[in-house]
């Protein structure tokens, strides 16, 4: 790959994050019951806080997609580390998919009578598929990855 597009998509990962931690710190003064909550009433409020311990396995996966992007252009793709690096990756998604549903599960129980939690579980839906689609696509990365790899190493010995 080009060295350009290989910035551009470590941009881009950046982004990402950049956005979600935008995102963290926002979202929860919007909210409709924060009206009247001073900030450490709206930050100190245990599902926010769990939002916040759940986010760290996507952030340590977009981590490892710019790590990736490195190897890539260090043209050290096919590599132990590179394969490693796509393990965490899939481990990421396998346990920010779990995080969610199991904050879906916990909002579905014990929401207010008043509060309807249709888009929050459409939300939970939505993230729980992205996530397992990440995690299969990676998986299937992964493999084909680590026969390269043994094959690269292989061919290696012969010579």
């Amino acid at each position: 790959m080009k060295r350009t597009s290989i910035i551009f998509l470590q941009a881009v990962i950046a982004l990402i994050g950049v956005l979600a931690i935008f995102a963290l710190i926002r979202f929860p003064m919007l909210e409709g019951r924060a009206v009247n909550l001073n900030l450490w009433e709206i930050y100190s409020d245990p599902f926010i806080l769990y939002a916040y311990v759940a986010s760290i396995a996507f952030f340590v996966a977009l981590y490892k997609a710019i790590k990736l992007l490195g190897y890539i252009s260090s043209d050290k793709l096919f590599s132990v580390d590179a394969v490693k690096t796509l393990r965490t990756i899939r481990y990421c998604a396998i346990i920010t998919g779990v995080l969610i549903v199991l904050a879906g599960i916990y909002i579905m129980i014990f929401h207010h009578e008043d509060d309807d939690p249709a888009g929050f579980m459409g939300m939970c839906i939505l993230t729980t598929f992205i996530s397992v689609a990440v995690a299969t696509a990676v998986a299937v990365l992964e493999k084909i990855l680590q026969r390269a790899v043994d094959m690269k190493s292989e061919n290696d010995l012969t010579i």
